[in-house]
């Protein structure tokens, strides 16, 4: 099992990266080819989906934590097959009525919702119908990928999601340059390829459960037994998208496109920490369910500490560097000016609340593994209810770096009430040290090292040298994190023993 998390965590990571690389190398080709106010477009599809995904009523989450638990159990492939097609029916029920509303209300939103300088109303109107047809066809790929995690085919979703990241960015640009610079041969093209994804990972997943002997089917009775936690799911996912999509609906209603192309630059640096959080929480979450299951407390309370203070090796030193060095890190992803001005400051303001959210992803995991979805789900609520006004108000105020602190704020909340209300029941007498060894200590030794190059050391103005006072800034926040997190140190420590045990044993036989 260890092994499998292991390779479920580095296969995440790769994948992670990799997609992160495609996403970070195009984005500055699509806005040369198409224009700011075109890739505002993009950006505002990308919210578009996110807020759609509350539409799945819980069953995405469901079914990963239903697919793992069950796969731990004997006898459960005709119940899980059949479980998989009765919320695949649904899930393909709704991409078609969602597919089909946007293409209706396409006219209405260019006309009364979306501005812009350049484009055409008549050209917005149609990119949002092609875009209703990317809905229908990659909207139930989160279904099939998390039914995927569930089962641990976390080497197979991330080879998955690698390959289409490639072949949808190089596919993309290849239709601008050689087809046409426009945003609506950009969406046709993102048809053809959410379809492709969509049915690998359906026909990926469908392979991944034994055949039995009876054909699998739809069954009410299995959405009863689930219903009860789908529903809190649904609560949770309904909320978390309201308050992280509220500051780009906002923006999009009154500002102009290339302003919403701005932020959505911003937040694609801002929120990169999540790509790098989610390996581990995708990769532990299933861990943990299973643990659960089999009631094996101290391996839960030892994993759960490895794991968040492996968040935080990971993610702060990434956070010490790209929030310090915000304006540097943008111009040389984007090698334009006006774009690290125009996002520095709130580029920064976004990674610290990316930091709260990443670090908030373990004890997340570890409630949803017991089951205990009530607090996220009313956390969400009332923070949803609050959270909306707040936004508006910070944005009509601050402009761009207020929709930055919505963001901050939110993710502050929830670090500082839930996760301490998750203590009181669950791993009970476990929050101090999570606090002081999983998060503050290898904090102060990723921040040290990047403070002391951001004050002491000369800021270069070529490409090449930030990129090597980045990397430097870098390595060195990476390596005081890790020797700061005690149970990240004392397993590379153990690791290098057997390396030097084994390198001893292959010099005597050598000799002998």
């Amino acid at each position: 099992m260890i092994a499998n998390l292991k390779r479920n965590i580095i296969a995440n990571y790769a994948g992670s990266i990799w997609t992160s690389l495609m996403q970070l190398a195009f984005v500055p080709l699509y806005i040369k080819f198409m224009g700011i106010e075109s890739y505002g477009l993009v950006g505002f599809f990308g919210t578009l989906m996110a807020t759609l995904s509350v539409l799945d009523m819980g069953l995405n989450g469901t079914l990963n934590r239903e697919m793992a638990m069950r796969s731990a159990l004997p006898g459960q492939e005709q119940t899980s097959r059949d479980l998989l097609r009765t919320v695949e029916v649904i899930y393909w029920s709704v991409a078609l009525i969602l597919g089909a509303l946007i293409v209706l209300l396409a006219p209405a939103i260019a006309a009364n919702w979306i501005k812009s300088s350049t484009l055409a109303v008549t050209d917005i109107q149609q990119t949002l119908m092609i875009m209703g047809l990317v809905v229908v066809m990659r909207w139930p790929f989160a279904l099939y990928q998390g039914g995927l995690m569930g089962l641990q085919k976390q080497v197979l979703v991330n080879g998955l999601n690698s390959l289409f990241a490639t072949f949808r960015g190089l596919g993309a640009i290849a239709v601008l340059w050689m087809v046409a610079p426009s945003i609506k041969a950009f969406f046709w093209f993102q048809v053809l390829a959410s379809s492709l994804e969509t049915l690998a990972a359906m026909y990926f997943l469908w392979s991944a459960i034994s055949v039995t002997a009876r054909r699998s089917r739809f069954r009410i009775s299995l959405l009863r037994e689930i219903r009860g936690y789908a529903t809190a799911m649904m609560g949770i996912g309904v909320a978390a998208t309201v308050m992280t999509q509220i500051d780009k609906i906002v923006i999009s209603k009154f500002f102009t496109l290339d302003l919403l192309g701005y932020y959505c630059l911003a937040w694609t640096v801002g929120t990169s920490l999540i790509r790098f959080a989610s390996p581990i929480s995708s990769a532990i979450f299933p861990r943990f369910a299973q643990l659960v299951s089999i009631q094996d407390s101290a391996i839960i309370t030892n994993l759960y500490h490895k794991s968040a203070q492996l968040m935080s090796v990971v993610i702060l030193p990434l956070a010490a560097v790209i929030g310090l060095y915000s304006h540097e890190v943008l111009f040389f992803w984007t090698g334009i000016p006006k774009v690290a001005n125009e996002t520095g400051l709130v580029t920064a303001i976004l990674i610290l609340g990316s930091v709260c959210n990443a670090v908030n992803n373990i004890p997340l995991a570890m409630q949803l593994a017991y089951g205990w979805i009530s607090l996220p789900f009313w956390t969400n609520v009332v923070a949803a209810m609050l959270f909306t006004p707040v936004v508006i108000l910070l944005i009509e105020t601050f402009g761009l770096p207020g929709a930055g602190l919505s963001w901050l704020f939110l993710n502050l909340v929830y670090v500082l009430i839930q996760v301490p209300i998750m203590h009181q029941r669950i791993l009970k007498g476990e929050l101090f040290n999570w606090c002081l060894h999983d998060i503050v200590i290898p904090g102060l030794g990723a921040l040290a090292p990047v403070m002391f190059c951001k004050i002491f050391l000369d800021q270069p103005s070529s490409k090449t040298g930030v990129l090597f006072l980045l990397g430097v800034a870098w390595c060195l926040s990476f390596l005081c994190s890790t020797v700061a997190a005690s149970c990240i140190r004392q397993h590379l420590a153990t690791w290098i023993d057997v390396l030097i045990a084994r390198f001893y044993s292959k010099c005597i036989n050598g000799l002998g």
